[in-house]
């Protein structure tokens, strides 16, 4: 600890500059959805993060997540150069869909499946099919679609970054 007098900063005494460069700065969050949470959901979230737009990463989730990974799942990853998220997959919680500033399903969620709550939220469907029960080539097929799909949400994204910041006044 330095020495000398301490300082106490209420956030109330914090300029509000600074209190909105705090919040424009803290990650935003893409969360990719589909029901196991196995195959597509966690490809998406590899290639997200694999080069997100500035201020940006990506979870997933699943409604009904499968005890692990689609075995499939990796080693389709890593023929382009991409590992498994670290995490097994994970059920879709309430915090998660309210602090996602994106939310995008997989085309996987029917009435039984989706949560009340995601359907009232803005949200993408991006309608692939589930390759766990496709050949290898068609695995290879949702993932490149995938990919593609991936490329251009992170184009959206930073685009409509640089059209606010564009908006914004100076300081």
């Amino acid at each position: 600890m330095l020495p000398g007098p301490r300082l106490r900063v209420r956030p109330d005494d914090l300029p509000t500059r600074l209190l909105r460069r705090l919040l424009l700065t803290a990650p935003r969050v893409a969360l990719f959805i589909c029901v196991e949470n196995a195959c597509r959901s966690l490809m998406a979230e590899a290639m997200f993060n694999a080069d997100p737009p500035p201020g940006w990463t990506a979870v997933s989730a699943g409604t009904q997540p499968a005890a692990g990974p689609n075995p499939r799942t990796g080693p389709m990853l890593a023929e382009i150069g991409l590992a498994l998220p670290a995490h097994p997959p994970q059920i879709l919680t309430p915090e998660m869909m309210q602090g996602a500033r994106e939310r995008v399903t997989m085309g996987c969620l029917d009435d039984a499946s989706c949560p009340a709550q995601l359907k009232g939220l803005d949200l993408r469907d991006w309608g692939l099919p589930d390759p766990a029960g496709l050949d290898d080539a068609g695995f290879r097929r949702v993932r490149d679609d995938l990919r593609g799909r991936i490329a251009g949400l992170r184009r959206e994204l930073v685009l409509a970054d640089r059209r606010r910041a564009a908006l914004r006044p100076a300081a």
